[in-house]
């Protein structure tokens, strides 16, 4: 499967917003990542619809929204009215998970499902045919520009010996991805690379995308 990177709007300048969402439209990334946070799931708060409706104004890619946000459920056809073309929810703040994953699926989006690092992969047997997407948290969500947890590789590795997936499924990385780290996250399975930091702390930012996107081009190579 083809990999994609998916710049994290998190890290973006919000003074000049528009800007940077031009620069991600005339990049090589394919998904813009939209992190959303209630102070409640996370120690954190982010943005919401206004945000949300100012990207979709202006986002040429496909917004993949990310929900660290209790009881998700509330807000999905909300989210998918606002532009959203993925929405991920976390294992760990769904009760009916079954439910939230065909509630997104018929708002006409893409489901998945995101995993903290304390999160165990095999959790997700029973849901896994069901879903688009899994995101592997490697760091503990709530801030960006946080640590690279090693764990992560392993994850990813025994995420795809799981029996049921689709062959369309994709394993997407979020925290603390860069150009150290993405060739081995490639080679150990992971498909989309959510980077923030990495990606507009650079002096050039649409250079870093496809710095990203030609190093996980050769570790494919490599791999195969």
């Amino acid at each position: 499967m083809k990999h994609l990177i998916a710049p994290s709007v998190l890290a973006a300048d919000f003074g000049n917003l528009q800007r940077d969402i031009e620069m991600l439209n005339q990049s090589a990334a394919e998904w813009i990542h939209v992190d959303v946070m209630d102070g409640l799931f996370v120690p954190n708060i982010s943005f919401g619809f206004p945000v949300m409706e100012t990207l979709r104004k202006h986002a040429g890619k496909p917004l993949d929204v990310h929900l660290m946000i209790t009881d998700p459920d509330r807000y999905v056809e909300r989210f998918a009215q606002a532009g959203a073309s993925v929405i991920t929810v976390h294992y760990e703040a769904c009760t009916h998970l079954h439910r939230t994953i065909e509630a997104i699926q018929g708002a006409g989006c893409r489901a998945g499902v995101a995993l903290n690092p304390h999160t165990p992969v095999q959790l997700l047997q029973d849901i896994l045919p069901m879903l688009d997407l899994v995101l592997i948290m490697s760091v503990n969500p709530g801030f960006g520009g946080q640590k690279f947890i090693p764990n992560t590789y392993k994850k990813i590795a025994e995420l795809c010996r799981l029996p049921g997936a689709k062959d369309s499924l994709i394993i997407e990385v979020d925290g603390g991805v860069d150009s150290g780290n993405i060739a081995a996250l490639r080679k150990a399975g992971a498909h989309a690379f959510v980077a923030g930091s990495a990606v507009f702390s650079a002096p050039d930012p649409a250079a870093m995308i496809a710095e990203l996107n030609q190093i996980a081009s050769i570790a494919f190579d490599v791999q195969v």
